[in-house]
Parts: structure tokens; C-alpha cells; sequence
């Protein structure tokens, strides 16, 4: 991979490269914004015929026989930038390390550019398959005829075009000014690889940014650097949308370094543009110092009356009450609890938490007449750009937006409000301007994972199974903004469906949700709901099934029985394969070696399963508990089902392990109080993060290669995991565990 490709091209900064470098072939995607991914149509031009065409090119071929790929998509360490590519270089038949890969700029042409809900493989995989096989049989064909030649004699491979009975090749930068010629082949003529003679995918391929990150050369957002740029903080009131009322702005002006002091008005968007103050300084340094020195009055509103204290009474008060909002109501549950031989009824509590990601939220901006330009860490660059235009009346077309690689994500990114602050900053002052959120913003600023309260019961008839199940869920909701209009909405990741497991599968079964209103910014976090109903249900199924005196896994497999495919029903209805859910469980219980081994007291197994953006995942955890209420996860065993092909299995395991420590550190440590409006928490000292003597000492990844389509792994892997840990702490202690994080519950045992 060469390490001298462009960081982050502008899409004319690459059109003109491509142009300049002549004869060469380039092939993209020519796209009406109408149209639809599948009604897309690969356009071949020359490269000189660019600019006439507007296409923007995702594979370009030089005359020296560099294939450029551009990755659309973010790149937030999930390893898109390099598996999307991997898949146009396997059928395109190129080596690997003739390949260039840069990132793309916001242009619709790309189609969807953001990176969230696990998409970016299943959206993007059969699309990008076609796209390079398409480019390989314009090559052959070009191949043909300078050799006069049938193109069926002919074949790709490794970056040349053979003809075998000869012996003779052409490599790919020679035939590109000729494959620039030719007419696009019609469908029918493009045949896509066996993925039995796929070469590259399936295989253990490095980050192609790899060796940049670990020399510490400028990537991600932070790292921006342009000429005469200043550098900003942005100061918001420690309750969230509170207004600025007085501040002291001409003392801190005066400070050493300091460029200007102003109040920016904002709106009362919880995810845009929030009323502040900007300091703008010679360096972050000043500006962060400065900071420290500006005092303000704020005026709290309503929020400040909020706490997670009187959040969990209120929320104890409505577990006596109906539900606001019924979303499953099969059978009598009523009736079916009073017949049954064991009940059980447990509360299930957590907080809210936030993404922590390790590069702090920031953007760089340049507003210059009636244009900016901006360079963000960004998932969602789409959101950004739509939000500058209508908060700022900045048009759509005079918004260019660079997207840089991210320090982390997991949903975080996907709103765009630390964007917005840095370009009404920047239009203030009409130059180039990085914004920089401290620590302290990010953790109290954030976009958090939503709090819940779950109040559950659940019957077993006398041969132990479950008849009867009912669960209220008290959630949070808050206003959001839908076409510039404010409505108050279930938080995102704050919802619930009726579909969800175990719901379609009880005779008996009742849930329902209320949502307390509240002034708490809340956005999607890996694995958006997925992340804690799957501990909340698959903890309270373990506790029906030791009640009901069954094994946990044959438990597990008598409720998702015979059903085979059930499709979604109602409004956030959800298609599941119970077929497939089922051979996971069956194949984790196998590998983790479930019901053959015997534990001492305090060890033992946990199992649990989840399916959450279109994965099925089961989960076995192995644990040590000390006496002393010590936790060590010893092993966890994953099964994942994510379709016929893993594109790379470098990067699938990386993401598979990374979900687990990333689980479990939720589960262990990670909470968020609230009081007076605000967030308590300010910094890691107060807010700690999985530390490497916490991780699981062994993590087996088990891939099964299924005949369904190909899907992402960002997310699916995290939910079972603090199932399966509590699980398996029950197991080795006795202990349920039914509030989060970990830390709320002793462990010891004697």
C-alpha cells in the first residue's frame, strides 16, 4: 500500500489530478440524486472528458498501473476504508499493493456517506462488487482488441490481462487509455466472481492507515493545519441549552494570546447549535487558558430541575401505573401469571453513559464570501452540511466538507453540533478557525446513551416453561427538531419495539413503554438499544429459566422453538431468522464447551444472545469471582452469523474483540449522574474506562459463513456481552445482578 497517497483530496483536487495525468481510466458511479442504489450506472469517460461527464470517480487506473480507489465512506475505526476498497480490488483482479486508497470528500454523487447502524458494508458490498467487475471487463475487452483477440481467450489477474495460450500479458496502466474508450458493457455481460476463486476477501489485510496512526502522522480531525488558522473553545452552560445572561468578555479579551471573545445566541437544539461563548486565541493553549478565566451567568431554564435521583422515583411511581404506550399485547398475561407454577419480578436499572471517544469532538472551518469549507471527524457529514445551511442560511452549494478520520466514534459523530459551532465561529470571523472541545466538554456535553428502567414479570407453567411475560419500560424522551419544527421523541436508542426477543415468541406477553420527559441530549451509542435490552431480557430470561430449575441453553432454544422466519409487524417491526439464531447458539454452546465442565464456587458460565443490525450473535463469558467480589472475565467464546462472506478477517476480529472489551467496560464501569440539570461528571478520574487488567483474558471469534447476505460488524457483537457476564456471575455466585454499572453491586461471597 503506498503511503504517498493524497491525504484527503477535494473532489476537484482529485478530478484535476486524474486530468492531468491523461490516457489513464477511470470509472464511477454517474448518478441522478433520484435514483436509487440499484438504478446506479457505472459511467467509463476519459479522463480528459471528466468535468463534461461529472461523474466522481471511485476507481481510477494510471498509465503506470496505480489503481486509486476512493472510500466514501468515514473511516472511524471500524476499517471501512480499507474492506469496502478490498471488495472492487478483488473483482477488478488487481494486486493488492498496486492499490492507493483516499478518502472521499461529501459530494451526493457517492450516494449515503454517513457511518452508523453497522450500513456501510450491506449497503454498499453487492454495489461495489459489480463496479469492479465491471472494470475488469472493460480491460479484458480492451485487451481484445489490441490483440485482435476473443475476450473469452482472455483473463485478469493480478493487474494484467492474459491470454494463457500465448503466454502473453498487458498490464492494467497500459490498457487504461484504451479501456477508456470502449462503451460500458451491458449487465448481462458482466460476470461477477465465484466467491470460491475470491483471493483477497476473506483474508487478513492491515488498515491501509495503519502505519500512518502508529507513527503519529496527521489524519484525524485534530491534526488539521492551514494557513493563518486560529484556534477556539466554546463554552456552553453546564445545563444543557441554558442561555448566556452576562459574561465577562472584554477582561478575558485582554488576556495574552486572545483574538476575540463573543456570545453566539445559538437555538435551543439539543443537537445543533447551543447558545455559548467563543473564545478564539493564537493557540488552543490560549484559548483553553482563557477559558479558565471567563465567567458567566447563565440562565438555566427548566432543565436545572432535573436529576437522576428524581428521575428513578418518578419512574418507580409509573412501574404502579398502566403504560403510557402498549406495544405487545398477546394472550391474557394477567391470567397467565396467576396460573402459572413460578413467577418472577425484577427491576432492571441503568444510566446514562457517554461515548468517551478517545479524540475529543472538534472541526476546523473556513468561511470565506459566503462559502466555508470545513474538515471534520465526522460519521455523518450529510447531517453537518444540511444543519450549516439551515441554522446559518450558508447554501448547500457553497458547503465544501472534508472528511477526516476519526479518533472514535460510535454514534457520537453522528450529530453534528460540535460542526455547527466551529463554522458559526468561523463565519464570526471570516478566516479559518479549529474548534476544540476539552475533555470536560465532551463527557458533559455529549450526546448520551439514554438511561432505563425496566419493571418485568414472567411466569413458568410446571414443566418449566415460560407461559407468560410482561415488561414496563420507563424511558426518556425529549425535544428534537424535525424540519426545523421542535416535537418531543422517545430519546434515539431510547426506544423499544414489540418485536423485540423474547416478545413474538410467548403466548402471554404484554410490554409496554413510558417515556419521562426530560432536557438530557441523547443520541445512538453502539449498538444504539440493542446494548442494554439485551442485557435487561437476556438477565431476566436466565432468572426465569434457574427458577423454572432448566438449563439455560435448552431454555433458550425451547422459546425460540420451530418458528423459523418471522417478518416485523408494526411500525419498528423486526424481521428475524430464528433458524439462524438458533445454529449460533447451538455452535457458541459447543466451542465454549457448555454443560461439560465443572466449576468450583466462584467461576462459572454465562450465556446469552442477541440479534441486533441484521448479526445473530450468541455469547458465551467464562468468570472468577473473588471472594472479595473481585471480577475477572477469563473467556469469552462469540458465534457470529453475518452472512456468506467476511471481507476482511483481520478487521472482523478486531471489530468482534473490540465490542467485547468495549462491552464489558460499559457494563463494569462507565455511569453518569445527573443533578440540577447537569452532568457530575467531569473527566476519566471520575468516569473510568476499561483498563487492560480488566479485559477478558481470552476472546475466541468464531465466524459461520451462512448463505444470506453479506452485513456489518460494527454493533451486533456488543449486546450479548453483559448478559453473558451476569450470567455467568449468577452462576459462580448466586448474585443477580440487575442494575448497571457492575460497580452498584457488591459481588463478595463467602
Amino acid at each position: 500500500m503506498s503511503a504517498n497517497a493524497p491525504k484527503n483530496p477535494s473532489r476537484r483536487d482529485f478530478l484535476r489530478t486524474s486530468a492531468l495525468a491523461g490516457g489513464g481510466l477511470v470509472l464511477g458511479f454517474y448518478v441522478n440524486a433520484a435514483d436509487s442504489a440499484a438504478k446506479r450506472v457505472a459511467k467509463p469517460s476519459r479522463a480528459q472528458a471528466l468535468a463534461e461527464f461529472k461523474p466522481n470517480a471511485f476507481i481510477r487506473i494510471a498509465p503506470n498501473g496505480t489503481v486509486t480507489l476512493v472510500s466514501k465512506q468515514p473511516e472511524i475505526g471500524q476499517g471501512i476504508k480499507t474492506s469496502l476498497p478490498m471488495v472492487i480490488a478483488e473483482e477488478l483482479e488487481v494486486d493488492w499493493k498496486d492499490v492507493v486508497i483516499v478518502q472521499g470528500d461529501l459530494d451526493p454523487i457517492y450516494g449515503s456517506q454517513s457511518a452508523g447502524g453497522s450500513r456501510s458494508t450491506p449497503t454498499n458490498y453487492e454495489e461495489f462488487h459489480r463496479l469492479g467487475a465491471t472494470a475488469r471487463t472493460m480491460l479484458i475487452q480492451a485487451a481484445a482488441l489490441t490483440w485482435k483477440l476473443p475476450a473469452d481467450q482472455l483473463l485478469a489477474k493480478d493487474s494484467a490481462v492474459h491470454h494463457p495460450a500465448t503466454g502473453r500479458s498487458l498490464g492494467y496502466g497500459k490498457l487504461a487509455a484504451k479501456a477508456a474508450t470502449l462503451p460500458v458493457p451491458a449487465a448481462g455481460e458482466v460476470r461477477l466472481k465465484d466467491p470460491r476463486d475470491f483471493k483477497l476477501l476473506g483474508t487478513r489485510i492491515g488498515g491501509v492507515d495503519n502505519p500512518a496512526v502508529v507513527t503519529g502522522k496527521p489524519l484525524f480531525g485534530i491534526d488539521v493545519s492551514l494557513p493563518g488558522l486560529l484556534y477556539a473553545t466554546y463554552v456552553k452552560s453546564p445545563v444543557f441549552a441554558g442561555k448566556v445572561v452576562s459574561a465577562n468578555l472584554d477582561e478575558v479579551k485582554a488576556l495574552p494570546g486572545v483574538r476575540a471573545v463573543f456570545v453566539i445566541e445559538g437555538t435551543s437544539n439539543l443537537k445543533g447549535l447551543l447558545p455559548g461563548v467563543a473564545i478564539v486565541a493564537d493557540s488552543t493553549w490560549a484559548a483553553f487558558s482563557a477559558r479558565k478565566r471567563l465567567k458567566v451567568v447563565w440562565d438555566e431554564g427548566k432543565t436545572a430541575a432535573e436529576s437522576w435521583k428524581g428521575f428513578a422515583a418518578k419512574a418507580d411511581a409509573l412501574a404502579k401505573q398502566p403504560g403510557g404506550e402498549v406495544l405487545r399485547n398477546d394472550g391474557n398475561v394477567a391470567s397467565a401469571l396467576d396460573k402459572s407454577a413460578k413467577t418472577v419480578e425484577a427491576a432492571y436499572s441503568y444510566p446514562f453513559i457517554s461515548h468517551a471517544s478517545i479524540e475529543p469532538q472538534n472541526a476546523t472551518a473556513w468561511y470565506k464570501d459566503g462559502a466555508v469549507e470545513i474538515w471534520a471527524p465526522t460519521q455523518n457529514p450529510e447531517a453537518g452540511q444540511k444543519i450549516v445551511t439551515e441554522v446559518l442560511g450558508i447554501p448547500k452549494e457553497k458547503i465544501t466538507l472534508h472528511i477526516t478520520r476519526s479518533g472514535g466514534g460510535f454514534g457520537r459523530r453522528l450529530i453534528p453540533d460540535y460542526l455547527i459551532e466551529a463554522v458559526a465561529i468561523s463565519q464570526r470571523l471570516k478566516g479559518p478557525v479549529k474548534l476544540t472541545w476539552t475533555r470536560e466538554d465532551d463527557l458533559q456535553h455529549d450526546q448520551y446513551r439514554a438511561g432505563g428502567f425496566h419493571f418485568l414479570r414472567g411466569g413458568v407453567d410446571t414443566s418449566g416453561k415460560l407461559i407468560a411475560w410482561h415488561d414496563h419500560f420507563v424511558t426518556f424522551e425529549h425535544i428534537v427538531f424535525k424540519d426545523g419544527q421542535p416535537k418531543l421523541e422517545v430519546g434515539s436508542g431510547a426506544n423499544l419495539s414489540g418485536d423485540e426477543f423474547p416478545g413474538r415468541w410467548v403466548e402471554n406477553c404484554r410490554i409496554e413503554q413510558t417515556p419521562l420527559a426530560c432536557g438530557i441530549p441523547m443520541g445512538p451509542w453502539r449498538a444504539p438499544r440493542s446494548n442494554v435490552l439485551a442485557w435487561v431480557f437476556h438477565s431476566f430470561i436466565d432468572e426465569l429459566a434457574h427458577a423454572a430449575g432448566r438449563d439455560p441453553l435448552a431454555f433458550r432454544l425451547e422459546i425460540l422453538g420451530d418458528k423459523g422466519f418471522l417478518p416485523g409487524t408494526g411500525e419498528q417491526g423486526i424481521p428475524y431468522d430464528v433458524n439462524r439464531m438458533k445454529h449460533v447458539l447451538q455452535h457458541v454452546a459447543e466451542k465454549a464447551d457448555w454443560g461439560k465442565k465443572t466449576f468450583p464456587r466462584g467461576q462459572g458460565q454465562g450465556i446469552a444472545f442477541h440479534f441486533s443490525h441484521r448479526g445473530y450473535i450468541a455469547q458465551v463469558a467464562e468468570v472468577n469471582v473473588s471472594k472479595d467480589g473481585k471480577l475477572k472475565v477469563d473467556r469469552v467464546v462469540v458465534s457470529t452469523d453475518i452472512g456468506a462472506q467476511i471481507v476482511n478477517l483481520s478487521g472482523a476480529e478486531n471489530q468482534v474483540q473490540g465490542s467485547v472489551i468495549d462491552g464489558l467496560g460499559a457494563l463494569m464501569f462507565q455511569e453518569l449522574d445527573i443533578d440540577k440539570g447537569r452532568i457530575v461528571q467531569s473527566n476519566f478520574g471520575d468516569y473510568p474506562m476499561i483498563r487492560i487488567g480488566d479485559a477478558p483474558t481470552r476472546v475466541d471469534v468464531h465466524f459461520l459463513k451462512t448463505d444470506y447476505p453479506v452485513t456489518g460488524l460494527g454493533e451486533p457483537a456488543l449486546p450479548p456481552l453483559a448478559p453473558a457476564v451476569c450470567n455467568a456471575i449468577f452462576a459462580a455466585t448466586g448474585i443477580r445482578v440487575r442494575q448497571l454499572p457492575l460497580s452498584r453491586t457488591d459481588l463478595s461471597w463467602s
